[in-house]
């Protein structure tokens, strides 16, 4: 329901070594594991703090990642070498019945981080998936459509290691709603010492250059709010109408930039908190150079 994912069981060194492989990824870089349900936390963590209960049975299945104190079956391999594991139970039917289908045949949880290349686009489509990726998988791997991707930003990541919780990476789920949660605030820090997917100030980065709140010239292509006419000459990458449909078709439109071969893409940033605050975080980070 956030992206696609790249998919390997999360006690195979070697599949998930093949993961590493093809997204280009450093090797001490964590991957998220994907649970069918919060019975599955026992198998990975370690103490948990009361208000991390909390947050998984108000927001799983769902776009939010917990990190936890791993257990002795989260390896190195998997946590990046640290002493903490993230996990999720996404809310998608078709994630939810491969890992169930999965755990009924044995397994405990599929590590999976976004199917794109290290720092590129993550992909919303199965269709971007084999764009990506397609010179990089073997024979016999699987892409499952899953259909386009509702929200269309990564999952919410919150360190559930502290006394508070901290928002490693803003999405779907905000501070706001984490602290109605656990009647805590919610703190988030510019460093953390924990490292997470998508925390490297360039990632998320098409081929073309991202500029932020410019004016668009002939050539360039144009994301903004709908009600924001294009300039003559300008190519229109998307106008969404809301902030959710803003997170939709966000990476979709950085793609078709490089579809389309152009050089420039100006951004208009949508305003507020909670999503918004998630976009501009991604366009942030897809504008570093």
């Amino acid at each position: 329901e956030t992206v696609y994912g790249l998919g390997a069981d999360a006690e195979n060194a070697t599949a998930v070594s093949r993961i590493y492989e093809a997204k280009g990824r450093p090797s001490d870089h964590p991957l998220i594991v994907h649970i069918g349900s919060m019975d599955g936390i026992a198998d990975w963590a370690g103490d948990l703090p009361e208000y991390a209960i909390k947050l998984a049975r108000d927001f799983w299945p769902g776009p939010l990642t917990l990190v936890v104190n791993r257990a002795e079956r989260a390896k190195d391999f998997i946590t990046g070498g640290q002493e903490t594991v993230g996990l999720r139970v996404p809310a998608h039917n078709v994630a939810l019945a491969l890992i169930q289908e999965f755990i009924a045949l044995g397994g405990k949880g599929i590590a999976a981080p976004s199917a794109n290349r290290f720092g590129a686009v993550s992909p919303t489509t199965a269709n971007a998936v084999e764009d990506e990726l397609s010179a990089y998988l073997h024979e016999g791997d699987i892409i499952l459509d899953g259909g386009r991707c509702l929200v269309g930003v990564e999952s919410t990541i919150v360190d559930c290691t502290k006394e508070n919780p901290f928002i490693l990476r803003l999405g779907a789920v905000t501070a706001e709603m984490v602290e109605e949660s656990t009647g805590l605030v919610a703190l988030v820090p510019e460093n953390s010492e924990v490292r997470v997917s998508g925390s490297l100030d360039s990632h998320y980065s098409p081929k073309a250059k991202v500029i932020l709140d410019a004016i668009a010239e002939p050539g360039d292509g144009l994301i903004a709010p709908d009600q924001i006419p294009t300039p003559e000459g300008v190519i229109r990458l998307a106008a969404p109408r809301t902030i959710e449909g803003y997170a939709r078709d966000l990476y979709a439109a950085l793609r078709s930039a490089d579809d389309q071969g152009l050089d420039v893409v100006v951004v208009l940033q949508p305003g507020g908190d909670g999503l918004a605050a998630a976009i501009r975080d991604r366009l942030k980070r897809s504008a570093f150079k």
